[in-house]
């Protein structure tokens, strides 16, 4: 086979979903997330401008807008049901932190449903802002020194939020605010699964802070499990 044809036929394998045999009851979907290309490096952030964060690590810390595995797989993606599946009310969810300790967040990208509370806490010696830079939601800007309690707050409309501190630039995250109660957010290994899918017809979805989204349509006929693989083309 010619270099091309074959490297066309490995692309539609990796990206074309298939079916394996799951347990009984509901569906699932799983996969997992790659990218082709130089993804964005991760750079030591730079603390000088508050050396009490600096004294908080014996190294520096890294940039995580593109966290990369073995084998080209990404990880911070959001991957989750953007149609076909009802909107799931968020009563009865247990609350979910997202916390600042030495000088970074907790979890980069964190991902809720709509109407769940969310705990913001601050567990470092010292004081950082929350600033949440909301469009379809209200945007707010509030400031938590060290040793106050955290305190929760619950958006009522889907979207990813930026969240950054004012103080400490290099702090900067993502809230994936979703309607659907099926979603994953991939670690540094790139796969995922959004299990106790009914038979039917949906779009999964995933999302990259700098690589955008891509959607696929699958149908779920019984207990199978569908595997959806997504494929990111990185840019230097």
């Amino acid at each position: 086979m010619r270099p091309g044809k074959l490297c066309m036929a490995i692309l539609l394998v990796l990206l074309a979903p298939w079916a394996v045999k799951s347990g009984p009851g509901n569906g699932a979907v799983s996969g997992k997330v790659t990218f082709v290309g130089t993804p964005a490096k991760a750079e030591p952030i730079d603390m000088f401008k508050d050396p009490a964060c600096a004294k908080l690590h014996a190294k520096p810390l890294l940039t995580e807008q593109a966290v990369t595995g073995p084998s080209n797989t990404l990880g911070n993606v959001v991957v989750y049901i953007s149609s076909g599946a009802d909107a799931a009310p968020a009563e009865g969810m247990s609350e979910v932190n997202f916390d600042q300790q030495g000088c970074r967040y907790t979890s980069h990208v964190l991902a809720v449903r709509v109407g769940q509370n969310i705990r913001f806490s601050n567990s470092d010696p010292l004081s950082h802002n929350i600033h949440t830079l909301a469009k379809v939601n209200r945007e707010w800007n509030r400031i938590q020194p060290a040793q106050t309690p955290a305190f929760s707050y619950a958006y009522d409309k889907d979207e990813f939020i930026p969240v950054k501190c004012n103080i400490h630039p290099w702090m900067q995250g993502y809230l994936a605010v979703l309607k659907t109660s099926h979603f994953a957010v991939t670690h540094e290994d790139g796969t995922y699964t959004l299990p106790e899918l009914p038979p039917g017809k949906y779009t999964v979805t995933a999302w990259h802070e700098l690589y955008g989204t891509q959607s696929r349509e699958i149908t779920i006929a019984g207990s199978e499990t569908q595997i959806v693989n997504f494929l990111f083309y990185a840019k230097p």
